[in-house]
């Protein structure tokens, strides 16, 4: 790769990825230039941009995946270069390669590289052949029920059911019992179908009571391959990661510097260039470690990997994609001080986390030292039913874990989001459980039950003042609508007592 100093760049994606991205542009002296649906026309990385183009209706799959549209939007304000974010089409081989048949700079890794690491199945054979020690499981798609009974067999149950092509939990089945594989299989495959537009569905073995660790890692065009150290993803719920932190409570320094040469050595083996992410399951014993999958792109939560390095992972991006070597070397790079990731979303934890899209009535980002916000929303906009409904990532730092905690619950109580219920009293809860605070949990702690437990709506108790403000906000909403009273009506309360409980300050 020869160096091309890049002047103004497209950012092919929306919310807080878009404006993290804006922003680092912005630092590194670049513009940047914005796409929008007709829904994110008031957005805020529409208003933050130096220029912005409407790619089309709400929907999607008529806006933001349509490749034609970006491309043309690149073309026609004058950029050179294309950041997609993550999500959407940030690892689809087809797009970069279209980039840069257009003439156009892919911030991102080479379309081989995602080719190579986008099929699991594929990044699974591949990675074996680097001596990567993957999860015990088939490394092509299974062809039918028959051959599915027989492996699950032979590497014995509980197993796991994956898409080939999936990620974010779709398309993911496990199976304690051989009379239920038929229906899991039948059902992973139909998801995968509706997700990826691909039902290749592979097994692996369930490796129970494991921790989700994963490395950051980065390389340059003039191959040299780094690792920023890792990230506990451990508490997870539906599959889905929720909450982060680094460094991991449970690993021992002798196995973070071995995940982290497994994941250069998984890079290097299919020509990375860029950011990425290796993703781990580690065993119960807190030693053994098993590939599952590469991110070929920025992961959610790389914020709390800059805050303990100091590295500035989107400006790096950039600077890989203009040709240039990375400006330090694995012994530069030391982890310092903890901290913590609080994915908030427009979800109701109190009705199953069903997600609540609506207008923000009020909107606060706590403040105080150490914490950051990456946020993609403003007092007065909406988080749009149409999309993930993040509002945004709560990121803390502090000098150790216990520091990290506490700064992040206090940073939790001081955030004001008035008009949507929120999964903040979720994180809340979860900082109070005994078990966490001591960092003793795994992929499977948020189990129904403790959800069940943690999550029981409480007693209105001395909320009836609130509650009885919230039923003259409905009501007044009602009557702007030209609906007729209905202070009886239980939805109407329903509403109102959901909203009390999300928005009365904590003692």
């Amino acid at each position: 790769m020869t160096n091309r100093p890049l002047t103004r760049v497209l950012v092919a994606n929306r919310g807080e990825i878009a404006v993290r991205v804006i922003r680092g542009c912005h630092e590194e002296g670049l513009q940047a230039v914005a796409v929008y649906s007709e829904a994110d026309a008031d957005a805020l990385h529409v208003r933050m941009a130096d220029d912005a183009v409407c790619v089309g209706p709400a929907a999607s799959a008529s806006s933001y995946l349509v490749v034609d549209r970006i491309l043309q939007a690149a073309l026609d304000t004058g950029c050179d270069a294309v950041h997609p974010g993550y999500g959407f089409l940030s690892e689809n081989a087809g797009f970069a390669r279209r980039v840069a048949e257009a003439g156009l700079v892919w911030i991102g890794p080479p379309p081989a590289a995602i080719d190579a690491m986008g099929s699991k199945t594929e990044a699974r054979r591949t990675l074996r052949a680097a001596h990567v020690p993957v999860v015990p499981g088939t490394v092509d798609p299974l062809h039918d029920m028959d051959e599915a009974r027989r492996i699950a067999a032979d590497i014995g149950f509980p197993v796991m059911l994956k898409a080939a092509a999936g990620g974010g939990g779709k398309g993911m089945r496990r199976v304690d019992d051989p009379a239920d594989l038929e229906a899991a299989l039948t059902a992973a495959r139909s998801e995968a179908r509706k997700s990826f537009a691909d039902d290749a569905v592979y097994v692996e073995k369930l490796v129970e009571h494991a921790r989700h660790v994963e490395i950051q890692v980065l390389a340059d065009a003039h191959g040299t391959v780094v690792h920023l150290f890792e990230r506990d993803c451990s508490i997870q719920r539906r599959n889905q990661k929720v909450f982060e932190e680094t460094p991991s409570p449970v690993l021992a320094p002798e196995v973070r510097e071995a995940m982290g040469q497994v994941a250069c050595r998984a890079a290097a083996a299919v020509g990375y260039v860029g950011a990425g992410t290796c993703e781990f399951l580690l065993a119960s014993n807190h030693t053994d470690f098993y590939f599952l999958e590469m991110n070929t792109r920025l992961q959610v939560e790389h914020p709390i990997t800059e805050m303990v390095t100091g590295i500035d992972l989107v400006r790096a991006q950039l600077r890989v994609a203009a040709g240039e070597p990375l400006w330090f070397a694995q012994g530069d790079l030391t982890q310092t001080g903890h901290a913590v990731e609080c994915r908030v979303y427009a979800e109701d934890p109190y009705a199953g986390f069903r997600p609540s899209p609506g207008p923000l009535d009020g909107y606060r980002e706590p403040q105080g030292p150490f914490v950051r916000v990456d946020g993609g929303v403003y007092e007065g906009g909406e988080v749009p039913i149409h999309y993930d409904p993040m509002v945004a990532k709560l990121v803390v730092w502090g000098t150790d874990r216990e520091e990290a905690l506490s700064r992040a619950a206090r940073a939790l109580r001081d955030y004001k989001v008035v008009g949507i219920p929120t999964s903040i009293p979720f994180f809340l809860a979860l900082f109070d459980d005994p078990d966490f605070r001591a960092g003793r949990y795994h992929t499977g702690f948020l189990t129904p039950a403790w959800l069940a437990a943690h999550l029981a709506t409480p007693e209105p108790g001395d909320d009836l003042p609130l509650i009885a403000a919230a039923i003259a906000r409905f009501e007044r909403d009602r009557a702007l609508a030209g609906a007729a009273p209905a202070t009886t009506d239980a939805s109407a309360w329903k509403r109102a007592f959901r909203w009390a409980q999300h928005h009365r300050r904590p003692a």
